[in-house]
């Protein structure tokens, strides 16, 4: 089974952390950004690989892991052009964007393939008692969907919480379980 992370930030670092200490190894990974100190208390990168790219420091981390892992790293921005295609290899995809405008991209564009897709909305704020989860076809959505990140900050509780459970619905849906 491989796995397309779609923005390797809060969440797409840590589903894909989740995921290779399951025993998933193929990834693509895909982010045009850079790793960020201020995002150092919930993303899964280090000092050392500030100002460096997300998903080449990520892939860098994950093979720390699982050596034998076989992840493809795109550094590049997503958009509704080059979106469709570039996970037609996926069997499940996790979007792991900041702004709604990007996740309804990736959702619009990749729904109606009928592929796996895992998102999250409302990982912003300290509560985690509205956390659900919610089916919509072959998408399942995780979150409390009210909190935004640009109205609360992120802490690490939430967004690992938030991560693991999706993770937990890629592993359930691939038969990581069996």
């Amino acid at each position: 089974m491989k796995i397309g992370i779609a923005g390797t930030g809060g969440i797409g670092s840590n589903v894909a952390v989740f995921l290779v200490r399951s025993g998933v190894r193929r990834l693509k990974l895909v982010d045009f950004d850079r790793v960020d100190g201020v995002n150092l208390n919930r993303q899964f990168y280090f000092r050392d690989q500030i100002g460096r790219p997300k998903v080449e420091m990520l892939a860098e981390n994950l093979l720390r892991i699982a050596p034998e892992a076989r992840i493809e790293r795109l550094v590049m921005r997503l958009d509704a052009g080059n979106l469709p295609a570039l996970f037609d290899d996926c069997d499940a995809v996790v979007e792991g964007f900041d702004g709604s405008t990007e996740k309804k991209l990736l959702l619009e564009a990749l729904a109606p393939t009928g592929r796996l897709i895992v998102s999250a909305s409302g990982v912003a704020g300290r509560s985690m008692e509205a956390i659900t989860t919610r089916r919509m076809g072959s998408c399942t959505i995780i979150g409390d969907f009210q909190t935004d990140a640009a109205d609360a900050r992120c802490y690490a509780p939430k967004v690992a919480a938030v991560a693991a459970m999706m993770a937990h619905v890629i592993l359930e849906k691939g038969g990581y379980y069996d």
